[in-house]
This record gives structure tokens, sequence and C-alpha cells, in this order.
């Protein structure tokens, strides 16, 4: 890594992400303050709040403004607002909105959420993730706004934004908010989120630790999101100390480990869902991070996650992130764990 490598932002879609996470995170973070956290339940049992309907609506909105073209693949859909029982919701996202676009009206802001509905990819598409980690968000811990560009089965560039990250999870952070971003080919970089001076991102990488003995595993607090048991087996088959698990809610985990701070992510699926496919958002922006930073991310088989089959990763099954040198290690693990 390079300490004269600087980040390039003159490329017109790095920029649009870079300042809409900005953006995005504000809204984020002004909901929580104000603690307008209306809930919903979708059809998954997850919780979606204001600043999801919210983040989605502004960011369509800007997306199309500055791209009418584009397409745009995002989490959620306006059904539960437009019914009757949603109105009150609806009134609070659209004022939150409104304090950023002035325009907002509730038609509006359901069919700029609607936009990222209705998409199933393409040959080149964005995908928005408006809160990943809502139950971190809620209660006061980890949470990211993810956005990416995708052409083909590849993300070309991904950003998350995290409100929260400090010099506690990245030690060379020197406030409280961080946004990472990566381009294929050219790098992971990082800044504060207040930081808004191109001349100031730091590039990122992997740590280069080559003793899974010594490795850390980064996990949910959500013990829905995985299968635990698998999760303890597999710490003891690379030996990691009880101590080595570090708990964290969303893509904030892709940061992380880009910057250094452990080598292990495992997706693994739930028992209570064998069949489950990842959602393209909840990966396309934290895996370019990762690899752009010199790690690895695979799904559980070894194979490259495949961003052209829709809004699921079909193609794939559960999803490794590692710091790479230990990827292989992490890969035949995971073969004693399905083997026994």
């Amino acid at each position: 890594m390079s300490e004269s490598a600087m980040a390039d932002y003159n490329n017109k879609e790095t920029r649009f992400i870079l300042s809409m996470l900005r953006e995005a995170s504000a809204l984020a973070m002004t909901v929580q303050n104000q603690s307008a956290l209306f809930t919903v339940e979708k059809s998954d049992l997850s919780p979606v709040t204001v600043a999801d309907f919210a983040i989605q609506a502004l960011v369509s909105h800007r997306l199309f403004s500055r791209f009418p073209d584009a397409i745009l693949v995002a989490e959620e859909d306006s059904a539960s607002l437009r019914r009757s029982e949603g109105r009150e919701m609806l009134e609070v996202i659209t004022s939150f909105v409104a304090r950023f676009i002035p325009e907002a009206s509730e038609e509006a802001v359901c069919d700029w959420i609607d936009r990222g509905a209705a998409a199933d990819g393409g040959e080149s598409f964005w995908t928005l993730d408006p809160i990943d980690g809502t139950k971190g968000y809620r209660r006061g811990g980890q949470y990211a706004v993810a956005l990416a560009e995708v052409k083909g089965s590849q993300v070309m560039r991904g950003a998350l934004a995290c409100p929260a990250l400090s010099a506690k999870e990245i030690p060379g952070l020197n406030d409280t908010g961080l946004l990472v971003f990566a381009m294929r080919g050219e790098g992971s970089w990082m800044q504060p989120l207040s930081v808004m001076d191109p001349g100031l991102a730091t590039p990122l990488q992997v740590n280069q630790c080559a003793e899974a003995s010594q490795a850390r595993m980064l996990r949910s607090f959500e013990a829905a999101h995985t299968d635990t048991e698998a999760l303890e087996r597999l710490a003891e088959a690379l030996q990691l100390d009880p101590g080595a698990n570090v708990l964290m809610d969303s893509q904030a985990k892709f940061a992380v480990l880009a910057s250094g701070g452990a080598e292990f992510i495992f997706r693994l699926l739930s028992p209570d869902r064998p069949g489950y496919k990842e959602c393209i958002w909840d990966q396309a922006a934290g895996s370019l991070v990762v690899e752009e930073a010199g790690g690895r991310v695979t799904d559980l088989e070894g194979q490259s996650l495949d961003f052209s089959q829709g809004r699921r990763l079909k193609n794939n099954t559960g999803v490794l992130a590692t710091n790479g040198v230990l990827h292989d290690v992490a890969l035949d693990a995971l073969k004693t764990i399905i083997s026994s």
C-alpha cells in the first residue's frame, strides 16, 4: 500500500456514490436522533424503520435525477405504506424526506421507493441496502448504508457508510463515522464521514495473518441470521481463541475486515432456512471493499459471487470473506464441518 496513493474521485458514478451516502447517512442519523422508529413487519419478519423507507426514496430520487436510464434494485417496497394502517408511518417518512427534497409528497415518496422494488437486475444496475443491520440501528449498534454499481456478474464500484464505527473498531479512525468505498482494480479507501476532502482518503489493506489460531471471526449479534452451532464447530476446527469473536451487525463487518481488524466472516445458512439465497444488496458493496483491500470473498464452496442472477445470489450458497491468506484454510474447515 503506497503512502502516496490517492483515491480517484474524478468518475461521476463514484462522486455520486460518495455524496449520496453522506446524505443518506445524515438522514439515518436524523431519524435515529429523533427516535421516529415506527416499525412494520415484512414477510421475513425483519423490522423495517422509517429510515429504511426514507433513504430508499431519497437515493432513488437522486439516482434517477442524475442517471435517468439507471436501474435500481433495492430492498423495500411501499405496499405497507399505501394501506390505511400505514398512512401515519408514511406521513413521518415523507416529513423526513422533505428535509432533503422539499417537493416530496406522500405519493411521490411511494413511487420513488417502488422504483427499487420493481427492478430485477440486468446487464448494468445499482443496488441499495438503505439500512443494513436494522436491529443494530434500532439499538444504537453498528449499521451501514450500502450502495453499489453492478455490471455483468461483478460489482464495479461500491461503498458503505458506517455512522457508528469509531476508533474502537478501526484504530486509524479519529472520528466516529466512516465511509469506505472501492472501485474494481483501483483499491479500497476510507475516510471519516465528516470529511469532504478527497485528498484525505486512506487506502485500506487487509492484514497478512497466516495463522488461523491467531485470527478473529466477525459474527452477527443476531443468531437467527446464521448457524451458531456450526460457527462454534468452525471456531474449534480453526483453533480460534474463545475470545476471538467480534460481534457486529451489518456490512460494517466488511469494513473492519478490509481495514485489518479481523480475518474471517462466515455467512452460514440458518437451520431454519436451509435453501436460503443471499440478497445481492447484503453483499455487493462490502464484498468489493474486501476484495479491493486484498482479501477474498466467495461462497461457502469457494465459488465467486455471481451478481447477474436477479435480486438474490441464486448461483451461490452462503458467503465467506477472509484476508485472502487464510481463505483456503477456511474452506477446508468448512468441508470438515459439513462432512461431520
